[in-house]
């Protein structure tokens, strides 16, 4: 996976229908040496034309908006521009928005209330191929699969996640799991980090077991 080349400011799209918003996330992101905000757009739709216009490596993405949606346009602009990272922050905390943005490839979820710090922090860590979560969408997550004792059947995991479970209790790498079933790895990363808090894990070793356990695949 290419990302951005050491010592270059990650470039950064933000998509909201706020100006407001967009304004403030522009303000704080821009003032960090290591972020370069290179592109905003107000709908869905305008999102897939300035990220095709100046190919950013992070697209800060709102989930509520007119036209094309945000888990619509994160699924598109993936399509085409598959290098890009998608970093969803909103203000809904819901499991069913979460796993609908986790499963059209966003790999990160931040809620708008979040510190300024940590969505710095969260626009890095997305540039690293790495999948940070609020606190409160995980726990959103954690709740959602606590209707039952555990089951696989029970935490409802998706088609996908239960794929991508089963061949990390086989030991595959998330390379391997990649190539095996025809997707990114990036997509593999959010895959695990949607499915670990559903099934209430914390690393590949504990969701193998579960996956164990529960007669996964």
């Amino acid at each position: 996976m290419s990302g951005p080349t050491p010592g270059r400011a990650v470039r950064v799209v933000l998509v909201d229908d706020h100006a407001v918003v967009r304004g403030g996330l522009a303000q704080l992101l821009g003032a960090v040496d290591d972020i370069d905000v290179v592109g905003q757009a107000a709908t869905g739709a305008e999102a897939l034309v300035v990220v095709a216009d100046v190919a950013p490596d992070v697209v800060v993405m709102d989930l509520q908006m007119p036209d094309v949606d945000g888990v619509t346009a994160t699924r598109r602009i993936l399509a085409e521009h598959p290098v890009t990272q998608v970093l969803v922050l909103t203000s809904y905390s819901d499991a069913e928005r979460i796993v609908a943005a986790l499963d059209a490839g966003a790999v990160g979820y931040l809620l708008k209330d979040a510190d300024p710090d940590d969505l710095i922090e969260g626009v890095r860590a997305v540039s690293r191929g790495e999948s940070p979560i609020h606190p409160r969408a995980a726990r959103s997550l954690l709740t959602a699969r606590a209707q039952g004792p555990g089951r696989a059947g029970r935490v409802e995991l998706t088609p996908r996640e239960t794929e991508v479970l089963a061949l990390v209790r086989d030991g595959l790498a998330n390379k391997q799991v990649a190539r095996r079933l025809g997707i990114t790895e990036r997509t593999v990363k959010a895959h695990l980090t949607s499915a670990f808090a559903r099934i209430g894990v914390q690393d590949r070793t504990q969701a193998a077991l579960w996956a164990e356990r529960n007669d996964l695949g």
